[in-house]
């Protein structure tokens, strides 16, 4: 834990001050990442359940694949129109109350799902876990900047995100056995089993977040006075003293409006892995449930591999818009392998597992990019309507998916499509951004 938190502190700093600041930061990372990594790992387990679902589901609900694609959106719909509302509340609140509030009622929906027997119901309910999740990502994002130095914001990231690729490593095993193996269970569909034990742990999350976390540096007991005032000056020395510090300044800041159609692009490549992995796989030729979530979890450990690696050099150079672009760059290239191997197993899994590690930790690699530009209220709002015009990109990758495959019969031209999106997104980067994006810290 010692080198995940530590490695590669700013060389300005003298060694003294850095051999401190390491304790602090270890401290801090021990105290607040475990919890936080958890209640991610269930929000990410929360967004790629419905992909192992979609075979039972359809079947049960008779549902086409644009239909399926409608209704995988339908979360986003929920989560964009509440996204900003949501954490403006999280910056008046506190981020504690708020982000227990937003455990407890998605856990309560997403469980809910098992009440399902209808198309139009099946759309309302993914609406509703949409609406109650929203939030979560960039509040935690912003939480972070809060009792993180920039110097280290990579790597926490990094490890934040970490739980996501888990969330797929894990979970895709997990909802194979499960739908595998309990199917019938106590009389109770498969299908439903994986949605109960995914919404339910959230609900106690929400609790063990409810008496956990401290909403500033100043709340925590856990640090001496000397702890407090460093921490709380190192955050100060990085946080920027130009761009907005309310939602209207952070809009007008130069390249915020920008960043946000970069993670629109990105989310499209991210959606198009989570909600069709396992179908491609399945079209390649494998039947087997637990082979197919097992297959599912490569690109997952690709891209927790890419993600702490990513993550510590891009802290030790304090560079992060390259190392986004290159990561976008791979993802490129896993798509369009993906639409050339697309009925051979062993390459689709190759081009997957170079997909995964450049849309997966690419996302933690992109967090690094707003506190650049935004700081204080402009942060928290901001942040939230960057990842809300992002998740558009939900809304739209699965029904492009699912479209283009009702039309065509295959997923092949959508990979080709998504893959140019990747591609323009990186050009994006490399091309329309403020220079303040490419200074070092």
């Amino acid at each position: 834990m010692q080198d995940a938190f530590t490695a590669g502190t700013a060389p300005a700093d003298l060694p003294g001050d850095t051999a401190l600041e390491n304790a602090i930061i270890r401290k801090v990372a021990w105290r607040i990442m475990p919890l936080i990594m958890i209640c991610y790992l269930f929000a990410f387990f929360d967004r790629i359940n419905i992909s192992f679902a979609k075979f039972a589901l359809q079947g049960d609900l008779g549902l086409s694949d644009t239909a399926y694609g409608l209704g995988a959106s339908l979360f986003v719909v929920g989560y964009v129109i509440f996204e900003v509302p949501s954490n403006m509340f999280l910056f008046k609140v506190g981020a504690r109350k708020w982000i227990a509030r937003i455990m407890i009622s998605w856990g309560l929906a997403t469980t809910a799902m098992v009440f399902v027997h209808t198309e139009w119901q099946f759309y309302a309910l993914r609406f509703l876990i949409g609406a109650m999740e929203a939030g979560f990502a960039p509040g935690v994002l912003y939480y972070l900047t809060l009792w993180f130095p920039a110097t280290f914001r990579g790597r926490i990231t990094s490890l934040l995100f970490l739980a996501s690729a888990f969330a797929g490593l894990i979970g895709a095993p997990v909802s194979g056995l499960i739908l595998g193996h309990m199917e019938g269970a106590l009389g109770i569909r498969g299908w439903h089993w994986l949605f109960m034990l995914g919404g339910l742990p959230c609900v106690a999350l929400g609790g063990v977040v409810l008496w956990q976390l401290r909403d500033r540096i100043e709340d925590a007991s856990w640090l001496t006075r000397c702890e407090k005032d460093i921490l709380s000056s190192r955050i100060a020395r990085h946080t920027p003293h130009a761009g907005g510090h309310s939602l209207l300044g952070a809009i007008k800041t130069p390249g915020f409006l920008m960043l946000a159609l970069v993670y629109f692009l990105i989310q499209v490549g991210s959606y198009g892995l989570n909600f069709w992995a396992p179908h491609l796989i399945r079209a390649a030729g494998t039947q087997n449930p637990s082979i197919i979530g097992m297959l599912t979890a490569v690109p997952y450990i690709c891209g927790a591999i890419a993600m702490v690696v990513v993550g510590r050099m891009s802290d030790a150079r304090g560079e992060r818009r390259r190392f986004v672009i290159g990561l976008l760059i791979l993802a490129t290239v896993g798509f369009f392998a993906a639409g050339v191997f697309s009925t051979q197993t062993t390459l689709l899994v190759v081009a997957l597992g170079i997909m995964g590690a450049g849309v997966v930790a690419s996302i933690p690699a992109f967090w690094a990019l707003p506190p650049k530009l935004v700081t204080g209220a402009g942060a928290a709002a901001g942040i939230a309507l960057i990842n809300t015009l992002g998740q558009l990109g939900g809304i739209v990758s699965p029904v492009m998916v699912g479209r283009i495959k009702d039309v065509t019969g295959s997923t092949t031209p959508a990979l080709y499509v998504i893959g140019g999106m990747t591609l323009l997104c990186a050009l994006l980067l490399m091309c329309a951004m403020p220079e303040s994006l490419s200074r070092k810290e």
